[in-house]
């Protein structure tokens, strides 16, 4: 059997195999049947384009890794503009994570995009350097002034503003 034989024989059992379940995880995570669709031709377009299907070890599993980043990479795709009209960038088109992060509505595009942006959020501040972290989610999150956190910390207002800084410019780089 020759190698492009094998890898439509790869492409039909994963579609075979993963379709329905793909569709499921992918429309729980778009606002409708026709962007999930659309997403899951993606994934399949991808698929079809790996020069050898039959090296990947974990199909399913790269597959779902496939379709989160095709969802994510839509999102992003919207985001300013979809943030724009939400409201969530200030004056000066600079995002304001709390109002993204504590946003509820109805909207299946709202609710998505916090979640996103939440899963995100997460990811990033999992590797950021502790400091930073604790720093960006008591000012951000918990409404504590800088100056507060600084008193607690037993630092320097510019340190704590530092850190900060360096929080929010690995947040926005990864968001």
């Amino acid at each position: 059997m020759d190698h492009s034989m094998a890898a439509q024989q790869g492409i039909t059992k994963a579609v075979k195999e993963y379709g329905s379940s793909l569709f499921g995880f992918i429309r729980g995570r778009v606002p409708t049947d026709a962007d999930a669709e659309d997403v899951l031709q993606d994934v399949w377009v991808q698929l079809s384009s790996q020069p050898e299907i039959e090296t990947i070890e974990q199909v399913g599993a790269w597959l779902f890794r496939v379709a989160r980043n095709k969802i994510t990479d839509r999102y992003r795709k919207k985001r300013t503009e979809s943030l724009e009209e939400r409201g969530f960038l200030d004056d000066e088109g600079v995002m304001v994570f709390r109002d993204v992060l504590l946003a509820n509505g109805a909207d299946p595009d709202t609710t998505m995009l916090r979640d996103i942006f939440w899963e995100e959020m997460n990811a990033a501040l999992d590797e950021m350097p502790a400091k930073q972290r604790l720093v960006f989610v008591q000012n951000e999150l918990e409404d504590k002034t800088l100056q507060a956190i600084a008193d607690e910390q037993g630092e320097n207002l510019k340190t704590i503003i530092s850190r900060k800084r360096y929080a929010v410019m690995k947040l926005r780089e990864r968001l």
